[in-house]
């Protein structure tokens, strides 16, 4: 730090006794001042003079007063004035006491608002030079009543510079805090959002294959005594579900990896072009699924492309859980304008139809994916039993300008 730098540290940390330092500086130059009388009738002279024991003490007062400025600006400006005004009418010769007020004036515009310092200064520049004019022993055009009006004005103009530039810096520093939390906050806010995507991702992995895993393994456990061919084929089923949650979820976990790894992931997330793919892992557990698709080879955005998927998959995934051993699934993918439209539809009549309506975070996930997109879900019980999930997903989504998340 230096010398400067510590010297404003202390100063700031002791803001009273530099106050009483400036006092005595002011005092030292209005007794300096009081000596000196000016001539200038046919050339410019200088003369020594005795000032009045009054305009001593006068001077003494107002220098004394501006100790206190900061603590009570308007009474410090107000017991400088008055001396100022005392010593304009009855000092002999005149000693420059108002030089106290001028400090003290400028005290109070670097301290108050414009409007403040304008009224108040107006107010002491007219007294004090009226009263210099007026009553003082001076013609009323003399030079030392000019000073007054001009020093008068020097000081209020000064501290509202002061005090407009302390505004400013202070504004800048708001300015740039409130800058450095607004991107901490946006910050938090993308750590949030990317941990919700990863965890929304290894939900929907993880209960799709689970899932299938889960049915093929009791397919091979009730067959395995009298058809151990069908037990084999569903075993077969098992390891190949297995397999497909292995290599997605390493493509997910890859995700927080750093972009630099080697290991990292390159394949692309699945879209509507592995929906076959999709359905025949749920057709080899033993759900009927119809596909029907009207969205003439539309090439959807990646963030798009992947949310429909992931809305197709939980869905089947909640039918094969959740409706029942008997029932069958449609799946529709069509271009309606500028929106792509998902619906998945089930039969089912099981008691595992109450997940459905909230309980797990499979529904959570799809309106988080479909929110994100700007688009719109609507889920609910069918007439006549089954459930039925719906998906609009606008093709030019918000996303699609941008980095892929997925």
């Amino acid at each position: 730090m230096s010398t400067l730098a510590r010297a404003r540290c202390r100063a700031k940390a002791h803001p009273l006794a530099v106050d009483a330092v400036l006092a005595a500086a002011v005092l030292v130059c209005m007794v300096a001042g009081s000596f000196v009388e000016p001539r200038h009738r046919d050339s410019v002279s200088w003369v020594l003079r005795t000032p009045d024991p009054l305009s001593l003490v006068l001077m003494a007062l107002g220098a004394a007063a501006l100790v206190f400025r900061r603590r009570a600006p308007m009474t410090v400006l107000a017991l400088t004035g008055a001396v100022s005004v005392l010593e304009s009418v009855t000092g002999d010769p005149r000693a420059p006491v108002a030089m106290s007020a001028v400090i003290a004036l400028y005290t109070v515009a670097s301290t108050t608002d414009r409007p403040t310092t304008w009224r108040v200064g107006l107010l002491t520049m007219t007294v004090l030079t009226g009263t210099a004019m007026a009553a003082g022993g001076l013609p009323w055009y003399a030079q030392e009543n000019l000073a007054i009006f001009a020093w008068t004005g020097i000081g209020a103009t000064a501290g509202d510079a002061v005090r407009s530039r302390r505004a400013f810096v202070q504004a800048i520093r708001e300015r740039a805090e409130r800058a450095e939390r607004t991107r901490e906050e946006e910050a938090r806010r993308r750590v949030a959002e990317e941990r919700l995507r990863i965890a929304r991702d290894l939900h929907d992995v993880v209960a799709h294959h689970i899932a299938l895993v889960n049915v093929q393994a009791g397919v091979a456990a009730h067959v395995m005594d009298k058809r151990p061919d069908q037990a084999k084929e569903a075993l077969a089923h098992v390891r190949e579900a297995s397999r497909s949650a292995l290599n997605e979820l390493r493509a997910t976990v890859g995700l927080l990896r750093q972009s630099g790894d080697p290991e990292a992931p390159t394949e692309p997330a699945p879209g509507l072009d592995r929906l076959d793919e999709l359905t025949g892992t749920f057709r080899n557990a033993g759900l009927h699924i119809e596909v029907a698709r009207a969205d003439q080879d539309t090439t959807l955005p990646a963030a798009v492309d992947l949310a429909a998927y992931r809305i197709i998959q939980e869905a089947l995934t909640n039918v094969q859980k959740h409706a029942g051993p008997q029932a069958k699934a449609e799946v529709s993918v069509v271009r309606v304008g500028p929106n792509i439209e998902i619906t998945v539809l089930d039969d089912g009549t099981g008691e595992g139809e109450t997940p459905h309506d909230g309980g797990g975070h499979g529904l959570l996930g799809m309106r988080e994916r479909v929110t994100a997109l700007r688009g719109t879900l609507t889920t609910g019980p069918r007439y006549g039993g089954g459930f039925r999930v719906h998906a609009i997903l606008p093709v030019k989504s918000r996303t699609s300008t941008g980095e892929d998340p997925a």
